[in-house]
């Protein structure tokens, strides 16, 4: 069942979140791992809860700015993903997966974002 990717992105962004938990878990105790994980973190986790803001939002103006901070905070984790596998703080192949999905997240969130804008011309 996990290898399925849920098509409700309520439950998609909270995998993600749990992901990255756990990535920040299996990191190292060294300062630049800690610091560089705890970025991830923060910013990996809230991925879900703008989204679920978004989902439940009052207008269309507040579901298209949550969608943004979801999409900022997106690209974001994938920096941190980038920097710690690049640093050597943990293997690239390590990261491939969640970094996959984070990219999958971007692009959809992408495509919903410019929809919903183009709704409100």
């Amino acid at each position: 069942m996990k290898d399925e990717k849920p098509q409700d992105l309520r439950v998609r962004t909270k995998y993600f979140a749990l992901d990255v938990i756990r990535l920040y878990a299996a990191l190292p105790k060294s300062t630049d791992a800690q610091v560089l994980g705890r970025q991830v973190l923060r910013s990996g986790t809230s991925v879900g809860a703008n989204y679920r803001e978004a989902y439940r939002s009052r207008s269309k103006i507040e579901f298209i700015a949550k969608i943004g901070d979801c999409l900022k905070e997106l690209e974001e984790s994938s920096y941190w993903f980038e920097l710690l596998a690049e640093s050597g703080i943990i293997e690239a192949c390590k990261v491939l997966r969640i970094q996959d999905e984070c990219n999958q997240l971007l692009a959809i969130m992408t495509t919903i974002s410019k929809k919903s804008k183009a709704g409100i011309s």
